[in-house]
C-alpha cells in the first residue's frame, strides 16, 4: 500500500517516488505526498517531475473505498510512468495550502457551534457544515467568534488512539453521517489547544493564527433541522 506522508506532515509538498501500479484509473506510487479525496477535502493536484525532466500534470488523488488503493490521475498530456520508475512528486502547494487553512477553520466551527455535523465539504477558498439545529445561529456571533480564535494562535497538534478507545469516547465524533475510518487498530486525533478535539484524516495547519480572516458568507436552512453555514476568505491571498 502506499505510504501517505501527508499524515504526519501536512507542509511536505515534495517526495521521491517510485511507481507501483499503472492502468486506466491512474497511477499509484510507494509513499506520496497527494492527500486524496475524503472526509469533504478535495484530493490533491500538481505534477510529476521523471527522471528526463519532463513533466505530467496530477489532475485528482482519490482512494479506492474497495481496495484502499491510492491513485493519482493523470491529464493525458504525455507518456504514462512505467512501473518502477523513480520520479518526484509536487504537490500545486498554494492550492494545498488554502485547503489546510479552510479545513482548520471547519474545526473552529465545529467548536463554536454545539450541535451535531450532518454533512460538509471544502473548495479552494470556501467550506460549508451542515449542523443539526432546529435555529439558524446568529451569523455575525460566529464570524466574530472564527475570527477571535484565528487570531489567539492556537497550536495544532496530533495524536492517535486505538479503536476501541475511540469506541470509550463518542463524544469526540462530530459527524453525524459519516463516522471516522476505524478496523486499522487506530485512528488519528486532531487537536486545536484550547479549542477543538476530533478524529480527523485531513490536512491542516499548525495554528490558527495561518487561517487568516473568514466571514461567513451565508447560513441556509436544508431542512427542519437542518442549517447550513458557508463560510469563505476575506481575501484570495
Amino acid at each position: 500500500m502506499t505510504k501517505e506522508l501527508f499524515r504526519s506532515d501536512g507542509y511536505l509538498a515534495s517526495c521521491p517516488a517510485r511507481v507501483t501500479e499503472v492502468d486506466d484509473r491512474g497511477v499509484q506510487f510507494d509513499q506520496t505526498v497527494f492527500y486524496p479525496l475524503s472526509g469533504g477535502q478535495p484530493g490533491d493536484t500538481g505534477r510529476i517531475v521523471r527522471s528526463d525532466g519532463s513533466l505530467l500534470t496530477v489532475i485528482d488523488t482519490l482512494k479506492d473505498k474497495e481496495t484502499g488503493e491510492h491513485i493519482h490521475l493523470l491529464q493525458d498530456d504525455g507518456e504514462s510512468p512505467i512501473i518502477g520508475e523513480q520520479v518526484e512528486l509536487l504537490v500545486d502547494w498554494e492550492r494545498r495550502y488554502r485547503l489546510m487553512r479552510m479545513h482548520s477553520c471547519m474545526h473552529l466551527l465545529c467548536a463554536i457551534i454545539p450541535a451535531g455535523v450532518t454533512g460538509g465539504s471544502i473548495r479552494d477558498g470556501s467550506a460549508r457544515l451542515d449542523f443539526d439545529l432546529p435555529e439558524p445561529p446568529d451569523k455575525l456571533f460566529i464570524e466574530r467568534e472564527l475570527n477571535r480564535l484565528i487570531k489567539e494562535d492556537h497550536k495544532m497538534r496530533m495524536r492517535w488512539i486505538t479503536d476501541s478507545e475511540l469506541e470509550c469516547q463518542p463524544e469526540l465524533v462530530r459527524t453525524m453521517s459519516v463516522q471516522p475510518p476505524t478496523g486499522s487498530g487506530s485512528v488519528r486525533l486532531v487537536e486545536f489547544e484550547g479549542v477543538d478535539l476530533q478524529p480527523c484524516g485531513g490536512t491542516h495547519v499548525a495554528s490558527t493564527s495561518e487561517i487568516g480572516p473568514v466571514r461567513v458568507k451565508k447560513i441556509e436552512k436544508k431542512g427542519r433541522y437542518n442549517r447550513r453555514i458557508i463560510l469563505e476568505f476575506t481575501s484570495s491571498e
